[in-house]
């Protein structure tokens, strides 16, 4: 888990999957503003949960109990507030595909990789078809001279036509 700690900015922990360790400071400018407000949201999101659960299986009847999560919800909404100012800034456009796997609760990096895994198994299939479409291109061709040798110039150019090494512009 992570959590954050408003008065050193810094993180005293961090998730294994984090892309940077919590040595590290955050980005500078409105991106690392942004980020540390997010931080600061997710404490105040983990401490008001832990203040409800308090609330509900301790001292039910104590007076004034709810003013403890009034706060925390204050807390939250407030920082809401703050990242929304903060994110009229921003101008990173997130696929809307992401936020929505990460509403279903899936991992956007998981997906990533198995996105370009898929990507890389498309590749290597088309790259085989390719390979199986030349390879039957010259014994064709073979076939073709050996059957009708007047065509042997016309199969065989110099350079294939459909692979150009030079720039167009060249």
């Amino acid at each position: 888990m992570t959590s954050y700690n408003p008065e050193s900015q810094t993180l005293s922990s961090h998730a294994p999957d984090s892309p940077r360790s919590s040595q590290s400071p955050p980005p500078s400018g409105v991106q690392g503003d942004l980020e540390l407000e997010l931080l600061g949201l997710a404490n105040a999101l983990y401490n008001l949960g832990t203040t409800v659960i308090n609330d509900s299986t301790k001292d039910r009847d104590r007076p004034g109990g709810a003013k403890l999560v009034g706060l925390g919800a204050n807390e939250v909404v407030n920082h809401l507030m703050s990242i929304d100012n903060k994110a009229q800034d921003i101008r990173t456009m997130i696929p809307f595909q992401v936020l929505s796997d990460i509403d279903n609760a899936r991992n956007p990096m998981q997906l990533t990789k198995e996105r370009l895994e898929r990507a890389a198994t498309e590749n290597q299939f088309m790259n085989g078809k390719i390979a199986a479409i030349d390879s039957y291109r010259k014994l064709l061709n073979e076939a073709l001279t050996l059957n009708f040798p007047e065509t042997a110039e016309y199969l065989h150019p110099s350079q294939d036509v459909g692979i150009c090494t030079q720039p167009y512009w060249n």
